[in-house]
């Protein structure tokens, strides 16, 4: 019991002293950056170019090597970081919810990527082949400033490892987990992404676990309105926002490079197919929260993340009317009483079930309203 207290206080500060330094480096301009860089690198490599990806690959919260052979792992969860970029933080919250699951959970093997921004480079002054992003492009799915290397092609590059049955032999399943910003890269990789396809033919299970994130990828031009009712209405916004809100980010229009020739249609069927968990805070309902899309396109998917969630469900829900059963293949799962904070999020009861498959989540929802 003493072990298990102390082993708590630790992850605890672990965690606080995470996130209360992770971005406390500046450059000359004034601009964080993120305090450390993992020394492990995956190398990414595609007919365009290649370049190296930062990332934290621990087992039992112990270092472990991606190109390790581990026959004891059965269950992979990716964590993939918001804005701050603070992959250490967020691979410290997950490691919080596999104690929390329970002791066979301790054979997952944990990855936590690291998608630096051009500030965070510069301040650490990691090697030119290490990928760089432009602010906020890999959340897109864009190339690297450096190299012609999308965050999209990295995902492949990790799954890709995954699927090794030499290196992974027992492993059945895998959970791409993202959270606030990184929801939104997991989202749109769950749409137009191909690494799951390596793992689907090799017999392990892919799931997509989406944690508010600040707007959705439409398939259409309709957004949520209120209809008389206080129901949720979709409708062609009022207003053009320049464009914005059909172009890549909010719609699919212009995509990144990796998904320049996608057939939409398609991959909208795909979509809906796929084992989607959207995992949504009742108290992220803040229209000032700091990180929330307040853009034009932002603000036509909804006032805040918990209305957005609900809505984008509600609207493929409308387009595919298979989801709004029991069975379907994508499930909304609210958390009350919890905001944008990842470690609640992650620890609930239903954070627990959709990255574990421990326990169920008592408050899914078949027909949201706003």
């Amino acid at each position: 019991m003493h072990v298990v207290r102390l082993f708590a206080c630790l992850m605890l500060a672990s965690i606080l002293l995470t996130s209360a330094h992770a971005a406390d480096k500046v450059s000359p301009g004034g601009k964080k950056a993120v305090l450390n860089v993992p020394s492990q690198k995956l190398l990414v490599s595609t007919t365009e170019g290649k370049g190296l990806l930062p990332l934290y690959v621990t087992i039992r919260d112990r270092n472990a090597d991606l190109g390790g052979v581990y026959p004891v792992v059965k269950r992979a969860v990716i964590i993939i970081h918001g804005s701050t970029r603070n992959a250490g933080g967020y691979k410290n919250v997950a490691d919080w919810a596999i104690h929390d699951s329970g002791e066979k959970n301790w054979n997952t093997l944990l990855i936590a990527p690291e998608f630096l921004e051009e500030i965070d480079a510069s301040v650490n002054q990691v090697p030119e082949e290490v990928l760089r992003w432009k602010h906020g492009a890999w959340q897109d799915g864009e190339n690297a400033h450096n190299v012609p290397v999308s965050s999209f092609d990295a995902l492949d590059a990790i799954l890709e490892r995954l699927s090794n049955h030499i290196l992974l032999p027992n492993l059945q399943n895998v959970v791409l987990v993202g959270i606030a910003g990184g929801g939104l890269i997991v989202q749109h990789y769950a749409v137009a992404g191909r690494g799951g396809d390596a793992l689907v033919h090799s017999g392990i299970h892919l799931r997509y676990v989406i944690v508010n994130p600040s707007s959705y990828l439409y398939f259409s031009s309709e957004r949520p309105a209120l209809d008389s009712t206080g129901d949720f209405n979709f409708a062609v916004p009022p207003r053009e926002c320049s464009g914005d809100n059909n172009h890549w980010r909010y719609g699919i229009d212009d995509p990144p490079p990796y998904a320049a020739n996608a057939d939409f249609a398609a991959l909208e069927q795909r979509y809906v197919h796929r084992d989607v968990v959207y995992l949504l805070g009742t108290e992220a309902i803040d229209p000032n929260e700091p990180s929330t899309d307040t853009s034009c396109a932002g603000e036509d998917e909804g006032p805040n993340r918990f209305f957005r969630g609900k809505a984008y469900f509600r609207y493929l829900e409308l387009r595919h009317p298979e989801l709004a059963t029991e069975a379907a293949s994508q499930q909304l799962w609210i958390v009350p009483g919890v905001g944008i904070d990842a470690r609640k999020m992650l620890t609930s009861e239903c954070g627990i079930a959709a990255l574990f498959d421990a326990g169920v989540c008592a408050t899914r929802i078949l027909d949201p309203k706003p």
